[in-house]
């Protein structure tokens, strides 16, 4: 039986880290080109920094998650054999969707986490006439981030659940 403890615990800790991820895409910086005090340079001047940490929480958050699950679960590669059946054959679906959902949701997120917290400084200082270019994060990454997270929560939930079945099935066979 899948312990009731594991699966709570990873759903609130799942649940905090798109939580931040979503927050974070609220909170990306914008950066607007500014005069400096003498009109002879302009510069990026950007807003408030916090999204990089919102983003890399839920990128630690859900790194957790995805640890706790594979502990529990013996991440397929320890432990005894699973009983062979349509709980296990899940399970082996269930593994390899949450790893790819993780690598994106963790990609994703820890991109974003970056690229937020570059920003460029002098840009206009050799009388080019075009103003500087104050990038930033493309709108949507930490969303996306965010929706790969909340993929690997619920996938993560029924891998633990189908394993665990497999794996009480093979200590308790039905016959």
């Amino acid at each position: 039986m899948a312990s009731k403890l594991v699966i709570i615990i990873v759903f609130i800790l799942d649940l905090i880290a798109v939580g931040l991820a979503i927050a974070a895409e609220q909170r990306r910086s914008v950066g607007k080109v500014v005069p400096d005090k003498e009109k002879v340079y302009e510069y990026c001047e950007y807003g408030s920094d916090i999204a990089t940490s919102y983003g890399a929480g839920a990128f630690v958050l859900l790194l957790t998650t995805q640890v706790i699950i594979m502990v529990a679960s013996k991440c397929f590669c320890c432990g005894k054999a699973l009983n062979p059946g349509g709980s296990r054959a899940c399970a082996i679906i269930l593994f390899l969707i949450c790893w790819v959902f993780f690598l994106i949701a963790e990609i994703c997120l820890l991109a974003a986490s970056i690229r937020n917290a570059y920003h460029t400084k002098y840009r206009k200082m050799w009388n080019v006439d075009e103003p500087p270019s104050c990038e930033v994060i493309r709108k949507g990454v930490f969303a996306a981030g965010a929706s790969f997270a909340l993929f690997t929560a619920i996938v993560s939930q029924f891998y633990y659940i189908c394993y665990s079945r497999a794996s009480d099935d093979y200590k308790n066979p039905p016959y």
